[in-house]
């Protein structure tokens, strides 16, 4: 409220003192303003992809190239890679560019949790055909992102789900790759997610009609709660936007989630599946480590281990709940 106030007040003395300008003034400003915005646009585009930073791409080490001494792990790796090109070929042959297959009916399918976005297993997948070395198939599904992935859909999306699938993987793909495409694809649908996040407390929605910015959670949802599971699954790859884009906002959002928890209650030192994004209360007590609370747990565990464990916070809140769970 305080910040609300503060922008308020703050619009109102700007206001003030544009109306006490004269017209020529107002004009000399505005010119002035443009030219500025041309400028930052020229030199983001000198800076390398549009609107990005410079990143210094090192591959992973141990990523690709590796063969293993053991014959039989060896033999076991050709096999898996084997099954993986069956399910990619035959995706290919009768779904390419849908988010689906179904193997029976051997027909497309798209999900309704990625509303009119299409093409979720080519990008979940393209970070195990880069492991793989599968390059040919790698340089197929890198060249439809490039010309076929789009976000500009009228449609709700599960915030929870597209984060992991498309964001997370377009990231990987990226970390793998230095393929700019991913990056850029990766931060384009991150700020498209970000009004997710415009609640009183927030707490993100879990559904967002990625056109007009409108958020709504599932209606079951424990009186139009937000889950566990999803808000609490969003923070590894925010702050590897944060870190790709160069814009503070996206680790914000998901550290602001922590504070929230952190200033809850948590009955029995556990945290409720179901949290209101405009109270900031409990929906209810309900607590599970399977279905809509599991992965909040495993992502506290993988931020710290992601900050090459100096992110005490995740490890404090992860340890506290484990000792709670054991007893």
């Amino acid at each position: 409220l305080e910040r609300i106030r503060a922008d308020h007040e703050r619009a109102l003395r700007e206001a003030k003192e544009t109306l006490q300008k004269l017209p020529e003034e107002i004009r000399r400003d505005i010119r002035q303003d443009k030219e500025k915005l041309l400028q930052d646009a020229r030199g983001r585009k000198e800076a390398g992809a549009p609107g990005l930073p410079q990143r210094l791409f090192r591959q992973p080490i141990g990523a690709v190239g590796q063969e293993p001494a053991d014959p039989d792990v060896r033999q076991k790796r050709e096999k898996i890679k084997e099954m993986m090109k069956h399910a990619w070929d035959n995706y290919k042959r009768y779904a390419w560019g849908l988010n689906e297959l179904k193997p029976i009916s051997k027909q497309g399918h798209s999900s309704n949790l990625f509303g009119n976005i299409q093409g979720a297993t080519i990008v979940d997948a393209l970070d195990t055909l880069f492991i793989m070395e599968m390059k040919e198939e790698f340089k197929e599904a890198k060249e439809w992102v490039e010309k076929n992935l789009d976000f500009n859909v009228n449609a709700d999306i599960s915030v929870f789900e597209v984060n992991i699938r498309f964001i997370g993987g377009l990231l990987s793909a990226y970390y793998l790759s230095g393929e700019e495409v991913f990056r850029k694809k990766a931060v384009e649908l991150g700020e498209k997610l970000l009004p997710a996040f415009n609640t009183p407390t927030g707490i993100p929605w879990a559904l967002l009609n990625i056109k007009s910015g409108i958020g709504r959670n599932w209606p079951w949802a424990s009186g139009g709660s937000s889950i566990l599971a999803e808000f609490g699954t969003l923070h590894l790859e925010f702050v590897h936007l944060s870190h790709l884009s160069g814009n503070p906002v996206f680790a914000e959002k998901v550290m602001n989630i922590r504070k929230v928890l952190n200033r809850l209650d948590k009955p029995e030192g556990l945290y409720p599946n179901y949290l209101n994004p405009s109270s900031g209360q409990w929906g209810q007590h309900h607590v599970s480590i399977g279905g809509l609370g599991d992965s909040f747990y495993e992502y506290l565990l993988k931020a710290w281990l992601m900050s090459d464990k100096t992110d005490e916070d995740a490890k404090k809140m992860y340890y506290d709940a484990v000792q709670v769970n054991k007893t």
